[in-house]
């Protein structure tokens, strides 16, 4: 008779254990993959550091108050975390921090933490906001707004503006840079003739 026990127990575990094979591979096949992409409007976190690199410029080190305080050029940079425009411009954003950074402040904005208000103050980054993304505003020293952008604007657009804003030399009169893939989503800015630029 226990033999029969021990059978029949065998069998419901066995049962039980094939249900929840066929479940558990079922939800696996069933489930959405999660993929980290450039090119759709999904949110996969932060884009400052999956897409730039550069995960230091969120949050900002410093307020647009604070900011304008100081007397330091400032760029703005609002954006949103799952829109592909935004992840695809974040790198153009990354390389000018890398050669701006030090003497401008940069101030990226997740326009979901823009607080809803009828209007506001200058040093309120609202103020500038304009409704879409991306959207770039350079101010100079003074706090003039010296460009206001939408959209993916070219690296050497940005640039122009901010060799005017520091009294640089013009793009003609400065050494020629070209652009050097390093991977499917940044490049890097090479004078002409380095062995970077052969590559």
């Amino acid at each position: 008779m226990q033999w029969i026990r021990a059978l029949a127990l065998r069998q419901r575990v066995g049962r039980l254990l094939s249900w929840v094979l066929v479940l558990v591979l079922w939800l696996g096949w069933s489930a959405p993959p999660a993929y980290a992409t450039l090119n759709d409007d999904h949110f996969d976190g932060n884009i400052f550091p999956l897409y730039a690199g550069n995960g230091s410029l969120v949050p900002p080190k410093v307020t647009l108050a604070e900011a304008l305080k100081r007397n330091r050029p400032v760029l703005l940079f609002f954006y949103v975390d799952d829109s592909s425009d935004c992840k695809q411009f974040v790198s153009v954003i990354s390389r000018l921090d890398a050669f701006y950074g030090w003497a401008a402040d940069f101030i990226p904005i997740s326009v979901d933490m823009i607080p809803v208000k009828a209007s506001y103050a200058p040093t309120e980054p609202g103020h500038y906001y304009k409704g879409f993304v991306p959207q770039t505003v350079i101010l100079d020293a003074s706090g003039k707004v010296v460009l206001d952008a939408k959209g993916n604007v070219a690296y050497e657009e940005i640039d122009d503006v901010l060799r005017d804003v520091f009294d640089l030399l013009p793009r003609s009169e400065s050494v020629e840079l070209r652009r050097r893939t390093v991977n499917e989503v940044t490049t890097e800015l090479v004078e002409q003739g380095t062995k970077a630029s052969k590559k």
